[in-house]
């Protein structure tokens, strides 16, 4: 039989991940984008270093939209697992083995 095929978008959790790897790429391309410029201002290619500086306010307003995202899938994510009771059991208290036993009688 034929499964369906996984996507980053089949969850939630999914959509989320694949959210944080492009908030990721998009950082290291800022890095790149920012050692171009450096270089650009360095040999005064005006027309250069205005583009780039171009390309690094686009990458800025897409990294502060995928940040967004990111925040609006968590939230979705804990309003599901709200709505589902899909919350996990608090853990009963352990006992601490560092404390002192209490006075004895």
């Amino acid at each position: 039989m034929n499964s369906p095929r996984q996507t980053p978008f089949d969850s939630v959790e999914n959509a989320h991940q694949y959210i944080q790897l492009l908030v990721e790429a998009i950082s290291e391309a800022k890095s790149e984008i920012e050692a171009d410029l450096a270089a650009a201002i360095k040999a005064k290619s005006e027309r250069r270093i205005e583009a780039l500086r171009i390309v690094l306010f686009k990458l800025n307003k897409l990294e502060q939209n995928l940040t967004n995202s990111s925040v609006l899938l968590n939230d979705l994510r804990s309003l599901r697992r709200l709505l589902l009771d899909e919350r996990p059991e608090p853990a009963p208290p352990t006992p601490d083995k560092t404390s002192t036993p209490g006075p004895k009688k």
